[in-house]
C-alpha cells in the first residue's frame, strides 16, 4: 500500500494501530474514507482504556467493525481531550461518576496507611 495512513487531531496515530491497519487492505481502506473526526474518535476510544489486553480487543475490534463498514466506536461517549469543542453534559456526567468511584478506593487506601502509622506509633 502506498498510500501513508495519517491522523490529525487530538491524537496521533499509535504504532499498533497503523500495523494493524496496514496489515488489512479491506480495513485501510475504510480508514482512508473516515473524516478525521472519526479517526480521532477510533483511536481515543482504542487508547483510552486501563490495561493493555483491553487495549489489544480494542485495536481487533476497530479493524473488525471497520471492515463491517462503521465509522465510529459504538456506545462510548466520545473523546474527552478534544480542544474545539466543550465537554458535554454526558460526558461530564461520566467522567465525574468515574472519578467518584475510584475516590472510595483512594480514601480507604489513605485510612489503612493512617491506620498503619498510628499501629507503629503506638508498639514504639
Amino acid at each position: 500500500m502506498n498510500n501513508p495512513i495519517t491522523s490529525k487531531g487530538a491524537h496521533a496515530l499509535p504504532k499498533d494501530i497503523r500495523k494493524a491497519l496496514t496489515a488489512d487492505k479491506k480495513a485501510h481502506a475504510a480508514w482512508k474514507s473516515l473524516t478525521l473526526l472519526a479517526r480521532n474518535e477510533w483511536i481515543c476510544w482504542t487508547i483510552s482504556v486501563k490495561t493493555p489486553k483491553t487495549r489489544k480487543e480494542h485495536t481487533e475490534r476497530l479493524i473488525t467493525e471497520l471492515k463491517q463498514g462503521k465509522r465510529r466506536p459504538c456506545c462510548w461517549m466520545g473523546c474527552v481531550h478534544r480542544a474545539d469543542k466543550t465537554l458535554s453534559a454526558s460526558q461530564l456526567f461520566l467522567l465525574k461518576k468515574k472519578r467518584d468511584d475510584a475516590q472510595p478506593q483512594t480514601q480507604k487506601a489513605t485510612q489503612e496507611k493512617t491506620r498503619q502509622r498510628q499501629s507503629k506509633k503506638q508498639r514504639s
